[in-house]
């Protein structure tokens, strides 16, 4: 596959995987993902290639799907259908990406993700894939479409955090910055953002010292003790998204955006200002 949106490239033993599209924060689209699947086979199968480092070009690490595209184009499209819709016909479509993204998990080389400007909604099930995250001080990261439209597949903030701080994060849709997710132990540090790039270096150097087969049976005794779940709560994840957009508050939502734009629309639902089951701003009584 000819790779476009998202650019692989080896340096000695590492493999670099880097998030192509950066006039729009690397926002995921209909390619993306099998693009960033290819690029991790690739990686996987070279056999000089002891590690992988995922980024993103530009500004961020990516600002998850496109809703210039899925939310606020007219009609239906891969996200959106019309009504009734197909469940399964959704499901295909998310389980297909999902599966992308898990590529960095399953993978039996070790993925790095390096964060900076932030990873949201999409982008987090991305960088949340990878085996070791690292994020800049500044950067934030959060699943801001659980206040509407989303639920992320990848299912990895409870496996990364245990219940109850996966429920916090998850029933607020809020942002944390690096430091915050680190804290919590989301991610597996968070460093000063001019002092990110060097961390990153360094950790990749040195897991590049190990041989291939050491690091791959590493990887895979510590995925095997928690795939299975992962698998199974993904299923649900995935099927619940499609839910998401398509349930009257999602259909809402996506009329919104047609209306004010994405932009707005987003703005809306991130402040809590906007009443998605009456489809109208909320009063002063709530």
């Amino acid at each position: 596959m000819k790779l476009a949106k998202v650019l692989f490239e080896k340096d000695g033993r590492i493999g670099r995987i880097t998030l192509n599209r950066p006039e729009v924060m690397n926002a995921i689209d209909d390619d993306l993902p099998r693009e960033l699947a290819a690029a991790v086979a690739r990686a996987d199968s070279d056999p000089s290639v002891h590690v992988m480092v995922l980024s993103g070009a530009g500004k961020a690490f990516c600002s998850g799907y496109d809703l210039a595209h899925y939310a606020e184009g007219n009609g239906p499209n891969k996200a959106v259908q019309n009504m009734p819709w197909d469940p399964m016909q959704d499901f295909q479509f998310m389980w297909s990406n999902t599966q992308s993204f898990m590529s960095l998990f399953r993978a039996m080389k070790p993925v790095i993700c390096k964060v900076h400007g932030f990873a949201v909604a999409g982008g987090s099930d991305i960088a949340l894939c990878a085996d070791l995250t690292i994020m800049g001080d500044t950067a934030l990261i959060g699943y801001m479409p659980t206040r509407v439209w989303g639920c992320p597949t990848t299912a990895m903030w409870v496996h990364r955090l245990g219940p109850e701080k996966a429920k916090r994060m998850m029933f607020t849709g809020d942002r944390i910055t690096g430091v915050e997710a680190a804290e919590m132990g989301l991610v597996l540090k968070s460093v000063p953002d001019d002092q990110l790039d060097d961390q990153v270096e360094a950790l990749a150097a040195r897991v590049a010292t190990v041989p291939i087969n050491q690091l791959a049976m590493q990887k895979m005794v510590i995925n095997s003790a928690v795939e299975e779940k992962i698998n199974q709560t993904q299923r649900l994840a995935t099927v619940f998204d499609g839910i998401t957009r398509h349930s009257p508050e999602g259909l809402n939502f996506k009329a919104r955006v047609e209306e004010v734009g994405w932009k707005q629309a987003v703005k809306e639902r991130d402040d809590g200002t906007f009443n998605w089951t009456t489809n109208s701003p909320f009063d002063e009584n709530g």
